[in-house]
């Protein structure tokens, strides 16, 4: 037992160094908001098959003077461009396409969209806002089913969680976009269940052996639910990979998101939600029933 808390508290320090790193990168490179946020043009445009991304690329952000996101569809030589409103909104199709016009073939604008920063700037408001009312529900349902310490465990290891996907997207400035926010609401349920599961096994071991030492309860907590928290952890995995590998462009966001988190979400259920507690000062007594008096 001794072995198995030395490594869990390990596991903690490590923690506490990735959240560090991770808010500094968040802090020092904010993100690179995708036009889901930020407002923009998408346009779908049919081309040649013989003709690949790097070819379409270069010319759009030549002749648009900005980063273009050219993502392939279902069907060959469909694709999908997305870059920032440009000045003069009225002639976007044919912008494309004289700006594809020394491609070999016709270049035919599908259809075109576009999202004003206003709109932009009411979805950052709203996921910000979903954000926020997901995480104060959580608070208000573990404050109700758990003691503050086991209940703060489980928050803090939220938290974590989110913390380092966010830190994630920020190093690696990858889009930031609807798709990658209903990854991390995601993420918050996933990683809620982990640490329920584990903190509910330390409270009925904390009312089934009232004399034992809380860090030998944590670790026989850990060790009840850990071929459960594998295997549940292994098979999610291996779906959000197959999306990841098959799904497209469109949803790499999305999957990566959700691989990182579940692995955050795993580590942290261990290396926070039971340490923390501990840390605190979590004994056995405070979950043993007290005897009312029988005068009032």
């Amino acid at each position: 037992m001794k072995n198995a808390s030395q490594w869990r508290y390990g596991t903690s320090v490590i923690s506490i160094l990735l959240l560090c790193t991770s808010l500094f990168f968040i802090v020092t490179k904010g993100f690179n908001w995708g036009l889901d946020f930020t407002g923009g043009v998408v346009s779908e445009i049919q081309v040649s098959q013989q003709i690949t991304n790097s070819e379409l690329s270069p010319l759009l952000e030549a002749g648009l003077g900005q980063k273009v996101s050219v993502v392939a569809s279902d069907e060959p030589g469909r694709w999908v461009i997305r870059y920032s409103v440009p000045e003069n909104m009225n002639t976007t199709a044919v912008s494309i396409e004289a700006l594809l016009a020394p491609l070999s073939g016709e270049v035919q604008v599908l259809n075109t969209s576009i999202v004003g920063p206003q709109v932009g700037q009411e979805l950052a408001e709203q996921g910000g806002l979903a954000l926020l009312v997901c995480m104060l529900c959580i608070m208000v349902y573990l404050s109700i089913r758990f003691e503050w310490r086991l209940a703060l465990g489980s928050l803090v290891a939220l938290v974590h969680d989110v913390v380092f996907v966010l830190g994630f997207f920020a190093l690696s400035q990858m889009e930031f976009n609807l798709t990658v926010l209903a990854a991390v609401l995601a993420i918050l349920g996933y990683s809620l269940n982990d640490s329920i599961i584990i903190a509910d096994r330390i409270r009925e071991l904390l009312r089934l052996k009232p004399d034992a030492a809380t860090a030998d309860i944590n670790n026989q907590a850990i060790a009840a639910t850990f071929t459960r928290t594998m295997i549940t952890s292994g098979t999610t995995l291996i779906t959000v990979s197959a999306l990841w590998l098959l799904g497209g462009a469109s949803l790499a966001g999305f999957a990566i998101a959700m691989f990182i988190g579940i692995l955050a979400g795993t580590w942290s259920s261990i290396a926070v939600g039971t340490s923390l507690p501990e840390v605190l000062g979590l004994k056995p007594e405070h979950y043993q029933e007290v005897a009312l008096p029988d005068t009032p």
